[in-house]
């Protein structure tokens, strides 16, 4: 069953909300996050930016720190990636 258009956004907000709560805290170390789309399947694409592009730890800030608080807050999100 398809999300209607009014869910999808409203799952989007969501996953903004968080997203926007542990942005600070990455951007105490020098980088930066963008949400860029949140899927009707779950998968959440976002870009780090600044001192996260090429950091050897950004995989690891990635899973361990967003992919944590996105699906602790919004259990719908299965997976988060970055491109």
């Amino acid at each position: 069953m398809s999300e209607s258009p009014q869910e999808h956004s409203e799952l989007y907000y969501r996953v903004e909300h968080v997203i926007e709560q542990i942005r600070p805290y990455i951007q105490g170390d020098g980088g930066d996050i963008a949400l860029l789309d949140v899927s009707e399947d779950g998968v959440v694409t976002v870009q780090l930016r600044g001192a996260c592009t090429g950091c050897p730890h950004a995989a690891q800030t990635l899973k361990m720190g967003v992919e944590r608080a996105v699906r602790e807050n919004v259990p719908e999100v299965r997976e988060v990636v970055s491109v």
